[in-house]
């Protein structure tokens, strides 16, 4: 059982639970500000921001000498691998610090940085189904709530309690201005507490280093709407009332929705797990199940919003079910893309693999088929919670670029009523965010051009 006590501002947990935890206490996020010609470092009091703090968390804990008491990454030294170097210390730290300002928001790399970290909770919530919220952000330029992305907007935290000249100048305006000495001490002590505080309490897990390469920003393609943009994720999958012979309960539950395929290392279902990676990349996720969807089963039509589809290969033993699936796979619909979940640790799926895998070929050959090398990877079977959540955010981005294409070529209906185009003109058509132009004569549709 963990104890915590607080006396003097020195908040602690027992010896034996923080024994040989050395990690960094916190990282701390922010932008680099552009040099402006007089030969001074701009980001020096961020430098001097950090050093008060690690000072503060060194007072708090009983970190030993020579550990890590936070990390910035100023601290890379030449010739270090930088984006194995952020990847390996945003696996393993406890508390996450962005540096709120407008340009913190503008920044890709900043963005990165947070989606990173909060793979980690998004993980922990799956296996646990227990929230663990361990970012702390911190006002360096105040930034009105309307310029907020989803993920930062969604934040419980309450900067007040840092002091009312924090909310309204920030800690640049407090560590800037020699009157607001005592209000900047202030604060970056309350920061640290709270730093230390979540650090002891929620106890994050390490997770996998994150490569930057692939990594996608939390607040959306650069240029975009800081609006969170419209997701539909819809689940295929039998109910635990309605399951095909030879196959268990334990992965399923009332509704399609409770389907959980990577059970037991996952008590979370699976929708919802979607849901919290979709919401980590900007966007708003509506889940429904496939069964209980109309629209699929009225033709061709303009698309509203882009689509992931989560199907569980049992979800074909219905034979209304797959007869279903095979008539909107022929509709050909590039804005949906087909995620397989497929647990390898689950031994009823294991022994009926080859027969599954046919029928969802010969039900849906076009999503077999469609897309990039990781969307075929996608649909071919996801075989773990880990690898789910590494190739989600590249098959919804795919998702997203394809309605951006294929809205625009439903034209305006005639006349001055209410029309088809209108209706879609919502938080995705207000992105700048340009997708990538393909050549017709190779493109079909995305499907079986080899790219990764």
């Amino acid at each position: 059982m963990r104890v915590l006590t607080q006396d003097g501002g020195r908040v602690h947990a027992t010896t034996q639970q923080r024994a040989a935890d050395h990690r960094p206490y916190f990282f701390l996020s922010y932008a680099h500000t552009p040099g402006y010609g007089r030969g001074t470092d701009p980001d020096m009091w961020v430098e001097r921001l950090f050093q008060d703090l690690c000072g503060h968390v060194m007072a708090m804990t009983d970190l030993p000498a020579g550990a890590s008491a936070g990390f910035i990454d100023r601290e890379i030294g030449a010739g270090e691998g930088w984006s194995e170097r952020l990847g390996e210390v945003l696996a393993t730290c406890r508390v996450f610090v962005p540096l709120f300002s407008p340009r913190y928001f503008a920044s890709e790399m900043c963005g990165k940085e947070w989606y990173a970290f909060a793979q980690r909770a998004i993980h922990h919530r799956a296996r646990s189904n227990q929230r663990a919220e361990a970012i702390v952000p911190a006002l360096w330029v105040p930034v009105p709530p309307s310029q907020l992305p989803g993920p930062a907007e969604r934040l419980q935290f309450n900067h007040r309690d840092f002091g009312d000249r924090y909310v309204s100048d920030g800690l640049y305006g407090l560590i800037k201005l020699r009157l607001f000495a005592e209000e900047y001490e202030r604060a970056v002590y309350e920061l640290a507490k709270r730093i230390v505080n979540v650090a002891d309490t929620i106890r994050l897990g390490t997770g996998r280093p994150v490569d930057y390469r692939m990594a996608p920003s939390a607040f959306g393609p650069p240029n975009s709407t800081v609006a969170p943009r419209p997701m539909q994720v819809t689940i295929a999958a039998p109910t635990r009332h309605d399951l095909p012979e030879g196959r268990s309960a334990d992965y399923y539950g009332d509704t399609p929705q409770d389907w959980n395929p990577y059970h037991p290392s996952s008590v979370r279902p699976l929708a919802y797990v979607a849901e919290d990676l979709v919401r980590s990349l900007n966007y708003q996720a509506t889940i429904s199940s496939f069964d209980e969807e109309s629209g699929h089963s009225e033709g061709k039509q303009a698309p509203s919003r882009p689509e992931i589809l989560l199907v569980d290969r049992w979800a074909l033993q219905d034979e209304d079910r797959r007869r279903r699936l095979a008539a909107f796979d022929a509709e050909n619909r590039p804005w949906v893309t087909m995620v397989v979940p497929w647990n390898r640790e689950d031994q009823e799926s294991r022994a009926a693999e080859a027969e599954l895998t046919e029928k969802l070929e010969r039900t849906m050959p076009t999503k077999m088929r469609q897309g990039r090398a990781f969307c075929r990877a996608a649909a071919k079977g996801v075989p773990s919670m880990e690898a789910f959540g590494q190739i989600l955010p590249q098959v919804v981005e795919v998702a997203a670029q394809q309605y951006l294409r294929h809205a625009a070529v439903y034209p305006p209906a005639a006349g001055g009523g209410q029309t088809e185009r209108t209706r879609l003109m919502g938080p995705m058509a207000q992105t700048n965010y340009i997708p990538e132009t393909h050549d017709p004569a190779t493109d079909a549709e995305d499907t079986d051009d080899g790219r990764s």
